[in-house]
């Protein structure tokens, strides 16, 4: 039964893992721009004044919070409001994953001092640069860039027309 179970735990986990990298790849950027944009100088010091075991907690209230977005989710999507229930998942997964990178960065340093999760993050990482390594991670990374240029060539295209269009009427 184990020879049966663990390759299909592995192919669970390179997919979670997999997933995770896709809503990452949307998340931190979002991250940033509310890190560079929103001053939240009171909370951001209370946060970072928090010892590490406290900080531990509040890294996972998001989590504890946003999680029961999935099942909402499924749900709609088995009563037969897919789009609803893609909707739900999406944005609760992006709102989750943003207030976790936002709280990682603020207290990262006092989360690596819990010896646990130093060692939890550890091998978080170690599993995240095998994958990245794969060639099936190098293709997909490959494929992303690619339809990213060709959306940024899209719109350029769209703009460029517009704006032609917009200067020949006047």
């Amino acid at each position: 039964m184990k020879q049966i179970l663990k390759p299909l735990t592995y192919i669970a986990a390179a997919i979670y893992f997999l997933v995770d990298a896709v809503f990452m790849a949307v998340a931190r950027p979002i991250s940033r721009w509310i890190g560079r944009h929103l001053q939240l100088k009171r909370l951001r010091g209370w946060i970072r004044s928090l010892s590490p075991y406290c900080s531990l907690a509040l890294f996972s209230v998001p989590v504890i919070i946003l999680e029961p977005v999935k099942p909402v989710a499924a749900y709609l999507a088995a009563t037969g409001q897919i789009v609803m229930g893609a909707v739900t998942f999406l944005v609760g997964e992006l709102l989750k994953l943003v207030l976790v990178e936002r709280l990682f960065h603020l207290t990262r340093d006092k989360l690596m001092r819990i010896p646990a999760f130093a060692w939890a993050y550890g091998k978080y990482s170690e599993v995240k640069a095998w994958l990245q390594a794969t060639d099936a991670w190098r293709a997909i990374r490959a494929l992303s860039r690619a339809a990213r240029d060709t959306l940024v060539r899209a719109r350029a295209r769209l703009v460029g027309g517009f704006s032609s269009l917009v200067t020949s009427r006047d």
